[in-house]
Formats: structure tokens, sequence, C-alpha cells
């Protein structure tokens, strides 16, 4: 790994009354690279922001995480060099169906993480949107 991720935790321990397995840390510390800030993925294609059909948090959620990896590897990255996510949701009912699948994504990565309930998205069928950071080393 590219970065130092100081305390790192699987949510498993954090949280377990929720079916989570994240692997998050509380702070990342970098050194040089190239510094990538992702504008809030939503549900939508990359190429012509057409929303997916989908209202199921499960997939909005793939499709966020798909277009997260992919601005990534277009910088010149992977998903190893991912050091924070937001990630906001408009029902706290959501929360595990959208962390889970954020999970598969985030695998043995650690990233820092934060999570917010909000009222709403800026299009009414978007059920989460997540934006990043990463740090793609020199």
């Amino acid at each position: 790994m590219a970065h130092t991720r100081i305390r790192k935790f699987n949510t498993k321990e954090t949280y377990p009354e929720q079916n989570l397995d994240n692997d998050l840390c509380q702070a990342v510390v970098t050194q040089g690279g190239k510094t990538v800030y992702l504008r809030g993925q939503c549900p939508q294609n990359l190429d012509d922001a057409v929303n997916i059909e989908s209202h199921d948090p499960v997939e909005q959620t793939h499709k966020v995480m798909q277009n997260i990896k992919q601005l990534i590897e277009e910088a010149g990255g992977s998903m190893e060099h991912l050091v924070k996510v937001v990630v906001y949701i408009t029902d706290v009912r959501h929360r595990e169906a959208v962390y889970r699948t954020m999970g598969e994504y985030i695998k043995g990565v650690h990233p820092c993480s934060t999570g917010l309930v909000v009222q709403a998205l800026a299009r009414p069928d978007w059920l989460v949107e997540i934006d990043g950071t990463a740090v793609i080393p020199d």
C-alpha cells in the first residue's frame, strides 16, 4: 500500500449490530504524489449523465463505486490509492445496503470515511452519492 493507514478497523467490530464488513481507518498519511479530488458520484453514467434505471440502493451504489473506480483509473491510479470517501444517503434505512456494497470496492484499502444522512440529493431518484479523494504516488 502506498499510504500509511493509521488505526485500521473493520466495521464488523465497530458496528456489531449491523451486517457490515468494511475496511476503514481513522487517518491516512500520504507523501508526494498526485491528489485526485472526485466530484460526488451519483448513480448515472459518466459519459452521458443518464441516470441508471434502478431505485435499488445496492444497484445505485454499485454504479457510484464503478464511477469512482473508473475515474481513479483514468487519473492513472487504482482503488488502493483511495484515501477518503464521504457517503451521502437520503434514508438511514439504506445505510447497511450502501455500506455493504461500497465495502466490496474498498476491501483491503482502508480509506477514511464520513457518512451523512441528508434530506435530498440533486435529483429525486438518487438514494446515494459518494465523493472521494485519491492520492496516486509518484
